[in-house]
């Protein structure tokens, strides 16, 4: 259980004999919010839904016309019931392109694992209570995933439940047996295929992969190291990257690797030590870049301050710049969403939010692909778009328990060739919500925006912050 805390001064201890990259870079939004920046969510527009933490409100970034979040604008968008104020809760954006939040480990910042959420639909800027799953008392700080076949799973904090949610009618089933330990602390990474991996926390160094097919947990094996600690139960983010592996870190100092493929583990390389005391992340967000890397930060010792930043690629970590309040904040207080333009959204609990822009490009192998798009867009009208690797090849996104924003679906965005704007097509109802997907043809669905502008276009699927080549379009 983590304490809610203001941010504070504190003096900054560096690291020496560790070298860090200079090439990437932290940019500040150039109009900052008035609110405490928390979760953020990638809505299928383009536009990122952030949570004031621990409150009520929700506010909406939108970019520039030049698709700039850097320069974006903030809007306040609706509430949730005068009940619900959550803290520490599972999340996700739907196949449809509505936002579910359930639970919270706070709630008016009392600690008391509610089972009350809400979802949210960008149409008509409304939240809807959700009801939870039958016989449940809690579901806390739990996590959650879209499984590949676009249904929301989520579970209970406090025992080895989960529920499957039936978006049309709202109702839950229950779903998931041979869970060797409760859901506690644990997070869910989507696998290529549809399984969920979680490394448990209360089973030593046990992993497990859910198969949603059977309905059955079973082992996925010993990570080898020790990733949880053992006092308070906490680990650390879990990514699955291009290359088929999942990076997996400790709140322990000690990460480690697993194989989709062969289904092993491995150790991966510890974080450093800062004056005899392992960087962990005892809770914390993740992101996989556009390069392959990832993107994490470590702060020394459970819920202490002074967060450093990693890239991870697939071997070795490397430091690379911090944001100005890293020295003020734990792993725990920030999370993670990857943009439409391959930079992570980074955010603490505070009013500062800053912008990641990482070095190198990605393989063009990892990008979407577009097979068929209509030539000739009507705005204010809808269409599909089909094609390979919509979903791009992880979530992209992790945290664990208490925040999810997972980007594995496609965005379509459409350039002006004469302007240069950049306008989003808010995209729903694909057809998968997996991830490396392959040369599966995947399906979405999207509305050219009323407000658009006409003529000579280019339009391109967006998965993960990574972008299929241009298609020549014309906006009527």
């Amino acid at each position: 259980m983590k304490a809610w805390h203001a941010l504070g001064i504190t003096c900054v201890v560096l690291i020496a004999a560790l070298g860090t990259i200079s090439a990437q870079t932290w940019t500040p939004l150039a109009n900052q919010p008035s609110f405490s920046a928390s979760t953020a969510m990638l809505l299928t527009d383009g536009t990122v839904i952030v949570h004031d933490a621990g409150a009520q409100d929700w506010w909406k970034l939108t970019p520039d016309a030049t698709g700039s979040y850097v320069n974006g604008t903030w809007s306040q968008l609706a509430s949730l019931s005068a009940a619900y104020s959550p803290l520490y809760y599972a999340s996700a954006v739907l196949k449809d392109g509505r936002v579910i939040v359930m639970g919270g480990e706070y709630n008016f910042f009392n600690p008391v694992w509610t089972t009350l959420g809400a979802i949210y639909n960008p149409l008509t800027n409304k939240w809807k209570s959700m009801g939870h799953p039958g016989g449940w008392s809690s579901i806390g700080d739990a996590q959650s995933t879209v499984l590949a076949n676009g249904i929301f799973m989520l579970a209970n904090c406090c025992t080895n439940e989960a529920a499957l949610l039936d978006a049309k009618t709202l109702s839950w089933a229950a779903v998931g047996t041979g869970k060797a330990d409760i859901n506690d602390e644990e997070g869910w990474t989507l696998l290529p295929g549809g399984k969920i991996l979680t490394v448990d926390a209360s089973t030593g160094t046990n992993s497990e992969l859910f198969d949603p097919s059977t309905g059955v947990w079973a082992s996925a094996g010993s990570t080898g190291v020790g990733l949880v600690d053992p006092r308070s139960s906490e680990l650390g983010p879990a990514v699955l990257r291009p290359d088929g592996t999942v990076f997996a870190t400790g709140a322990t100092g000690h990460n480690a690797i697993y194989n989709t493929a062969t289904g092993t583990w491995s150790a991966g390389p510890d974080f450093p030590k800062v004056n005899g005391i392992f960087l962990d992340i005892a809770d914390g967000p993740a992101a996989l870049l556009p390069n392959g890397n990832v993107l994490c930060g470590a702060s020394p010792g459970v819920f202490k301050p002074n967060t450093r930043f990693f890239e991870f690629d697939g071997t070795n970590l490397t430091q690379v710049p911090a944001t100005p309040n890293a020295p003020n904040f734990s792993s725990f207080e920030g999370r993670m969403l990857v943009l439409p333009t391959g930079q992570v959204l980074f955010t603490d609990g505070t009013s500062d939010v800053e912008i990641y822009t990482s070095a190198g490009v990605p393989n063009p192998a990892w990008a979407p692909a577009i097979t068929h798009v209509p030539a000739t867009l009507v705005h204010g009208k809808g269409y599909a778009a089909k094609g390979t690797q919509f979903n791009g090849l992880s979530q992209a996104g992790a945290y664990g328990d208490d925040a999810q924003a997972a980007t594995n679906y496609p965005l379509v965005r459409i350039t002006n060739a004469a302007s240069g704007h950049v306008f989003y097509a808010r995209t729903k109802n694909h057809s998968s919500m997996g991830v490396a997907t392959g040369n599966a043809i995947i399906t979405t669905h999207f509305n050219v925006p009323t407000g658009i502008e006409l003529g000579a276009s280019r339009l391109q699927v967006v998965a993960n912050g990574i972008a299929s080549n241009s298609v020549n379009v014309t906006i009527n």
